[in-house]
């Protein structure tokens, strides 16, 4: 789906693509100490030309990122905005505008264990139509126009024996998932940054290619590029705490430094020297510029189209799901053995528990059961640097329009929903028959059917709170605190009556609270509960199983 562009366009031609700011500005929410707002970008006026390669130089926080964003479509808030970007002289529709650009941010975010292959395979299957076939076409003449043919079956991160890509290589697959749909225009931030003098040669270059021989419009930001990459750039935004100090081509910047009454040192090349006397230039400004525009789309209804029916979606992602979860041997193989011996250890450590009668042998089986939740609903806390790292690329993803945002919840949900049963009887089959619960077969499958619920309850926990919080430490620091919460308030340690009104709603909202009633009642509710007696007194019954789950309050025992 294209932006509408003014004049004809004869069929089966790239449409070009033309960007251009007018008057744009970019204010913080806060304000300086003085009171007067503070500004990120003032009153910018720049363009960008098909089959040009556009840099936005300039020194350290001069806004050079927070332009880029602006022209990705990344920043469209109308309060901290304000001015124009027109593409093709249209005011951009930000959403549209996404789908038929690429953008690749200066953190390359990638499956660090998918091949490189895999990794691109993977961003053709989300964002092309026609199948699988005409995506491994797709990705292996990218792979041969990135020069990545060699490094195809290359993890990107390594593992315990494969040492992974270099720098550049990982780089150029970056740069290779935003290509893959072949993008009419390409926003590269610091394309080069963290690389060797040959390497960032090399990416600039392909970027040269790419506009010599497709015509594409490609704009990134620089930072004191050398001689080489310098000449291979058409057009130089340079800026200067927000405000557009030479916007042309570099012939131009170097006269302008000469009028200003500059000579260039010799060994020093125009922009780094332009960076250097930048005040000394004469700022931009507009004389046309609307100062209260806002930056707003163009008021046509959006059709938003995705590459992939939902089911489709589901399939492509949960293979995805498949490689990450199996690759990840370190987690996989702990969640596995994790399981299995505290299955064998807990069990030993209660060993025959159910088989004893008595009101203290019932207090042993609860803390069983509490203990055994404990375990469950904490074992899944080691999940989260994982979706911590999987949120930065869904956001990424989802924001290009590869894919919904549900079909990734789905098929996230579907994978793991097998994995954790798996989990699930590791653990509960050593640990229900040495501990002695009830002994049929039933009450077996009931007991694992809890707890396959728990960790899938768990792992969603995680998930869920992976989306909320900033970084790693938030988030263990949030989970163990809730989690701690829902314990208390389980009604293991204070029972229900005695939980003060204002605190009660904890007690529903807790985690431990439903499925630690589940494993009551699984062990003393049912037709078996009214017949079972756990403590006698001069041969007669004063203790039953039913009167016990009363005890404990939970409420109608005879259903399960």
């Amino acid at each position: 789906m294209e932006l509408p562009v003014k004049g004809p366009v004869s069929g089966g031609r790239r449409v070009p693509y033309r960007i251009e700011t007018k008057n744009l500005s970019y204010k913080l929410c806060g304000s300086t100490p003085r009171g007067a707002p503070k500004f990120i970008l003032r009153h910018v006026n720049c363009e960008a030309r098909p089959g040009e390669i556009t840099a936005i130089a300039g020194p350290s926080g001069a806004g050079k990122t927070t332009l880029l964003e602006t022209l990705a479509g990344k920043i469209s808030s109308q309060r901290k905005v304000s001015g124009k970007v027109l593409v093709n002289d249209w005011p951009m529709d930000a959403e549209l505008f996404r789908r038929i650009s690429g953008y690749v941010s200066q953190d390359d975010a990638l499956f660090p264990l998918l091949t490189v292959q895999e990794t691109l395979m993977y961003s053709a299957l989300l964002r092309l139509r026609g199948g699988r076939k005409e995506a491994a076409i797709r990705v292996k003449d990218l792979m041969k126009e990135l020069g990545l043919e060699h490094v195809a079956g290359s993890m990107i991160s390594g593992g315990s024996s494969n040492c992974g890509i270099s720098g550049g290589e990982r780089r150029r697959v970056s740069i290779g998932v935003d290509l893959v749909h072949d993008p009419a225009v390409l926003l590269i931030d610091e394309p080069t940054s963290g690389l060797d003098s040959a390497s960032a040669f090399h990416v600039v270059s392909l970027l040269r290619s790419m506009v010599v021989n497709q015509g594409k419009t490609i704009i990134l930001t620089i930072h004191q590029p050398g001689f080489r990459i310098l000449e291979l750039f058409d057009r130089v935004v340079l800026l200067s705490n927000g405000f557009v100090m030479h916007n042309g081509s570099l012939n131009l910047l170097e006269e302008r430094l000469w009028l200003a009454g500059h000579g260039i040192p010799p060994h020093v090349n125009v922009l780094e020297f332009a960076i250097d006397v930048i005040e000394s230039l004469v700022m931009q400004t507009s004389e046309n510029s609307e100062e209260n525009s806002q930056y707003s789309n163009n008021g046509k209804d959006k059709l938003l189209f995705f590459p992939n029916s939902r089911f489709e979606e589901i399939l492509i992602l949960g293979q995805r799901f498949c490689c990450n979860i199996f690759r990840t041997k370190q987690l996989f193989a702990t969640r596995v053995i994790q399981a299995l011996v505290a299955g064998f250890v807990m069990g030993t450590i209660f060993l025959n528990a159910g088989n004893e009668q008595g009101k203290v042998a019932s207090q042993t089986r609860i803390g069983f059961f509490a203990f055994s939740l404990t375990f469950l609903l904490s074992s899944s806390t080691e999940g989260l640097p994982i979706f911590l790292q999987e949120r930065r690329i869904l956001m990424n993803e989802t924001s290009r329009g590869a894919y919904r945002v549900s079909s990734y919840v789905m098929a996230n949900t579907l994978i793991f929903i097998p994995f954790l049963l798996m989990v699930g009887l590791l653990y509960t089959t050593p640990v229900y028959w040495l501990v002695g619960l009830r002994k049929e077969i039933d009450g077996f499958l009931y007991f694992s059917l809890v707890v396959w619920m728990v960790l899938l309850m768990s792992n969603s926990f995680v998930a869920c709170f992976s989306a909320l919080v900033p970084n790693f430490i938030m988030g263990t620091s949030v989970i163990a605190g809730l989690m701690g919460s829902f314990f208390l308030f389980s009604g293991y340690f204070i029972s229900k009556e005695n939980i003060p009104n204002y605190w009660i709603f904890m007690h529903y909202l807790s985690l431990f609270k439903y499925p630690f009633e589940c494993f009551l009642i699984n062990e003393y509710g049912g037709e078996q509960g009214r017949t079972r007696c756990l403590t006698f007194e001069e041969g007669q019954c004063n203790l039953s199983a039913n009167l016990f789950l009363r005890q404990q309050d939970v409420t109608k025992p005879e259903a399960r």
